[in-house]
């Protein structure tokens, strides 16, 4: 889907939109992925904590979007490139695309089965160290070995901005993930919120 070779046989959006719910269907049925039960209280809170995640890692591309123009002189064709993706595409169907299916799906895949089956392979691997150190560094290659694999499956795109965009949200999902598996609900939302803002609402 990211490579420039490709695109112009298929549109993006519709392929990323079959994809993530491919990807997320298996991602349910041979992951052992369950979204937890909450009450409506939980929901809210949840809400919040993903917008605000999603307005934080907005504040951060912002801030290193200025810094790469300033840096780079590829940057801004780069990340015009990325933007010219939208061009035919109505906005309001982008945005709910991004927001209820290809947003939530990619960290469902990503983080909910991806990072969490690596975390459960590596800890088969520390069988023998203590539990508390086993599940430490489980975590802890899981979390990386999921961010390179989320940063390399851009790689066929050739755009240096957008491959650094992947590694500095994979961190940031990722790193969240391995700190508070249990908010995988707020991380997901803040994804959906940041890639329609990102995308759609608030272009940088």
């Amino acid at each position: 889907m990211f490579s420039p070779w490709t695109a112009s046989y298929f549109n993006f959006w519709y392929a990323m939109t079959a994809s993530a719910l491919i990807l997320t269907a298996l991602a349910w049925l041979f992951g052992g992925l369950r979204w937890p039960r909450m009450s409506v209280r939980d929901w809210c809170l949840t809400a919040v904590l993903g917008a605000v995640i999603a307005m934080l890692l907005w504040c951060v591309f912002w801030v290193g979007d200025k810094l790469s123009q300033w840096m780079f002189d590829f940057a801004r064709p780069q990340v015009d490139l990325i933007y010219g993706m939208k061009t035919g595409n109505a906005p309001w169907l982008l945005s709910l695309l991004l927001l209820f299916i290809i947003g939530p799906a990619e960290e469902l895949f990503w983080r909910g089965y991806v990072q969490q089956s690596l975390v459960w392979y590596m800890m088969r691997r520390y069988r023998r160290m203590p539990k508390a150190r086993a599940a430490r560094k489980a975590k802890n290659w899981a979390y990386i070995l999921a961010t390179a694999a989320y940063t390399l499956v851009h790689l066929p795109s050739g755009n240096f901005m957008l491959i650094m965009a992947a590694l500095v949200c994979g961190l940031a999902w990722g790193g969240l993930y391995r700190l508070m598996p249990r908010q995988l609900p707020a991380i997901v939302i803040s994804h959906a919120l940041w890639d329609a803002a990102a995308f759609v609402w608030f272009p940088l």
